[in-house]
């Protein structure tokens, strides 16, 4: 700085990052990555990527559109995500009969006994993410979740 610029003026306001909802929900879910990676036992397998596996199992055979919509991706997200899944052969694409322009998302066998293999470990890595909190938040942080997240965005 020179004798020629003038002083940044900071400005003092009551808006604190590491207190905004954003923020808070960043950390919680960085926190939940983690124990992910560390709880799941497969090296290759994110957090993302079992949520498909997971609502394939539980839909059967679906659109990519659909898996998004379950899984709450966005539909470029979901198609990488399979396209990643299809090259482990965790899932299959399938042309559908009555309207050949449709793709179908399967799970294969090695798909579904991985699902079913972490299904356990998964549970486990909700509950360590929870694990500060007791009973009673526990319900209380899931519903004002749910509501939230069920809010429509402005």
């Amino acid at each position: 700085m020179n004798d020629l610029t003038p002083p940044i003026e900071v400005l003092k306001t009551s808006y604190e990052v590491s207190e905004q909802i954003g923020h808070l929900l960043r950390k919680a879910y960085q926190r939940h990555l983690a124990i992910f990676s560390q709880t799941i036992g497969d090296p290759q397998l994110t957090a993302v990527q079992f949520a498909v596996l997971s609502a394939s199992l539980q839909m059967g055979p679906s659109s990519m559109s659909d898996l998004g919509k379950a899984t709450a991706i966005d539909a470029a997200t979901v198609r990488g995500i399979i396209e990643r899944l299809k090259g482990r052969e965790l899932i299959e694409l399938k042309t559908n009969p009555a309207d050949r322009r449709k793709t179908t998302v399967e799970l294969t066998d090695a798909g579904r006994q991985l699902v079913e293999r972490t299904t356990p470990a998964a549970q486990r890595v909700s509950d360590l993410t929870m694990s500060d909190l007791n009973e009673v938040e526990r319900v209380a942080a899931l519903m004002l979740l749910r509501k939230l997240s069920a809010s429509p965005a402005l």
